[in-house]
């Protein structure tokens, strides 16, 4: 997106951050639950969310009882390092089918997501994955799959997408990117970049040839990624 996940971004005056810190904490709890939060986030954009709790600790400057009176689990951090990204992706999918060009909607919204995946390693194990518990991660992938149809329905009404094209594609197309995301920051921005550009031509209407029947993939299916893939 390309916004920068793995950084707090300002809140707008009509909402508060996700992540903002309870209301009650000393301002030194406060401040250390701040740096845990930013450790986490940088330790997942870079290596998944497989990181050690201890490694986390150590990044923020605090013990591993600090962290764990902060955060009792592991879920509980990955879900709060991560809540902003939530926030974003949602946004995005709203933004999109507000989009009154319906092909535009439709490659913004791949355009961004694609991006934010390869620029934070941990952004599609921690959303679409294997911390059901800690966030209402399912509630919110229903949300994504039926507003992922409303957009390719969108697309496909107005005659810019082509007809065969499935929303399970969108899943294709997010696994196919996480595949080309495994080097340093900047090749792994320029090759989503690329695979994006080249997957958006072919999906346009006018380019359409004959295909293999879909893969029957869901979002779910991203969670099924090796660990820090």
């Amino acid at each position: 997106m390309p916004a920068q996940p793995s950084r707090k971004r300002p809140a707008t005056a009509a909402e508060p951050p996700a992540s903002a810190a309870p209301a009650g904490l000393r301002a030194d709890a406060r401040h250390n639950r701040d740096r845990i939060l930013e450790a986490a986030r940088e330790a997942y954009a870079a290596h998944g969310i497989d990181v050690p709790v201890t490694t986390i600790a150590r990044r923020a400057g605090v013990g591993v009882a600090t962290l764990y009176r902060r955060f009792p689990t592991r879920a509980d951090l990955v879900a709060e390092a991560f809540s902003e990204q939530l926030a974003v992706c949602v946004a995005a999918l709203d933004d999109a089918l507000g989009d009154p060009d319906p092909w535009h909607g439709f490659c913004t919204l791949v355009e961004k997501v694609c991006a934010m995946q390869a620029e934070d390693r941990g952004c599609t194990a921690a959303f679409l994955s294997r911390f059901f518990d800690a966030v209402d991660f399912e509630g919110q992938r229903a949300r994504a799959e039926e507003g992922i149809a409303r957009l390719v329905r969108r697309a496909q009404d107005s005659g810019q997408l082509r007809a065969d094209f499935d929303p399970s594609d969108v899943t294709l197309l997010l696994l196919a990117n996480n595949g080309v995301t495994g080097g340093s920051p900047a090749v792994s921005a320029a090759a989503s970049r690329r695979l994006t550009g080249y997957l958006l031509q072919s999906f346009r209407a006018e380019r359409s040839a004959p295909l293999p029947p879909p893969a029957p993939l869901e979002l779910r299916r991203l969670h099924q990624l090796p660990p820090g893939s």
